[in-house]
């Protein structure tokens, strides 16, 4: 990590510069609420406003129709990379260590706005602890107050467990007890609705990477198959998908509804977006096109997600955007709100755009990808984007807008004289990011594998001495 580092201090400071530039001056707005909301494994494809046909999502549609809907806003393609970047606004050479983990020596957004009078919330999936790797202090129940959010409630923060029914939650400390007729989400959005409640008449952060949609694949509260007891915590039948993507946007009306009933509505930052692209083993009908899910590779599907960004005041013109979207633009965003003297994110802060006030899109979209994770049929790779082609370190380049599972990449022996021009641009921005390092970087596979022959941790990771 230190010689990535070294390679990366030019770029940095080029991108300090941008970012400072590239904030709202002179803003007219109090500061608003926040409420940063992740889905989990699910691809632009899968909204019903994106053009899902078996898919029903009518609160993330209005929030969309008035609000602005991007088609163009691209994760990680795997959650704890993208995890790491949005909440800390660099991009995953400079502080991507190991999957499950984010180095408590990182600044994120939660300790951006606690530092500046905001009263802060963290609700849902966490994975953060490095429990699987057995770093430092994994077990460390104060994580996220480190982080900078004053309470918390979450799935596997020491602990995996399930997720959906008798989930195993921790609750600012305390383990929750459960059962079977508990479902994770409710209780998640059953915190945050009593967070907002308390914390009416202060500005306050909530950010919430939920556990929906991901897999298993189980009946929701509202499935038939509910009333089976046998198959709330047994089986992965996508099946249950449909469902889920529902429930997920019926708690996101549990919340916008939590919103409206103490007025809050008006001056709310809501932002909806997913973690990476949607399961492999999910088949969506889209458009009357079938997409097969594909979480963790690097074709467009892999982290082309949905992103839905609402705010009543000022959002005055609901629109749909295909600007090209960073998941370090949050953090940026973040720190335009807030008026932050030094800037310390890498991407694009969104108020001028929000306040069509001379936002600057970005030409070029650039991608840092080294999962570590030990899955097969993951790809890494590092690669510049415009919104029609892509090139790869590795040189391959496609014109993925038309050739959207990169099967035929084009040769330079065809290059028009355009794709000359944008080759060459998209190059230039490539070479100033490090290529990848070894796969077996920081001897992640060894790793792992002695801390599962160590027989230290149960299989939900729990800690067989306790």
């Amino acid at each position: 990590m230190k010689i990535i580092k070294i390679l990366s201090l030019i770029y940095i400071s080029i991108l300090v510069l941008s970012c400072a530039n590239n904030q709202t001056k002179n803003k007219s707005f109090e500061k608003p609420n926040v409420i940063l909301i992740m889905a989990d494994d699910i691809g632009f494809e899968a909204l019903q406003i994106n053009g899902a046909d078996d898919y029903k999502t009518p609160v993330l549609d209005s929030l969309a129709r008035n609000g602005i809907n991007f088609t163009n806003a691209y994760s990680q393609p795997l959650c704890t990379p993208t995890r790491v970047k949005i909440m800390t606004g660099k991009p995953n050479y400079i502080n991507y260590e190991y999957f499950t983990y984010l180095n408590p020596n990182q600044k994120t957004f939660g300790n951006l706005f606690q530092e500046n009078g905001y009263k802060t919330s963290l609700v849902g999936k966490w994975q953060l602890n490095g429990v699987q790797y057995d770093l430092e202090n994994n077990q460390d129940l104060n994580r996220p107050y480190h982080f900078g959010f004053d309470e918390y409630c979450l799935w596997w923060l020491r602990e995996r467990g399930d997720r959906f029914a008798n989930p195993n939650i921790v609750q600012n400390g305390k383990k929750l007890e459960t059962n079977i007729d508990d479902y994770g989400a409710d209780i998640f959005s059953d915190f945050i609705v009593d967070f907002i409640e308390k914390n009416k008449n202060d500005p306050f952060f909530i950010y919430y990477p939920m556990a929906l949609v991901h897999d298993p694949f189980r009946p929701t509260p509202d499935s038939k198959d509910w009333d089976d007891l046998d198959k709330r915590n047994s089986g992965n039948d996508p099946k249950y998908f449909s469902d889920m993507v529902t429930y997920m946007d019926k708690v996101v009306g549990t919340i916008t509804d939590a919103i409206r009933k103490n007025n809050l509505d008006k001056n709310t930052i809501l932002i909806f977006l997913g973690d990476n692209g949607t399961d492999k083993k999910v088949v969506t009908l889209n458009n009357g096109k079938e997409i097969k899910g594909s979480k963790g590779v690097t074709i467009k599907y892999g982290s082309n997600v949905p992103m839905i960004l609402n705010w009543n005041n000022y959002i005055n013109e609901p629109r749909t955007s295909d600007v090209l979207i960073d998941f370090t633009d949050f953090y940026a965003t973040f720190e335009d709100i807030l008026n932050v003297d030094k800037p310390d994110s890498y991407g694009k802060s969104l108020i001028p755009l929000m306040l069509n006030e001379g936002y600057k899109e970005r030409d070029i979209l650039i991608t840092y990808y080294n999962p570590m994770w030990g899955s097969s049929g993951l790809t890494r790779g590092v690669y510049a984007q415009d919104k029609n082609y892509k090139l790869y370190k590795s040189g391959k380049f496609f014109k993925y807008s038309e050739d959207l599972f990169e099967e035929n990449p084009i040769s330079f022996n065809v290059f028009s004289e355009e794709e000359n021009k944008i080759y060459n641009s998209l190059k230039k921005s490539l070479d100033s990011v490090p290529a990848l390092p070894a796969q077996n970087h920081n001897g992640w596979k060894e790793r792992g594998t002695e801390v599962k022959q160590s027989n230290k941790f149960n299989s939900i990771w729990q800690l067989n001495s306790e």
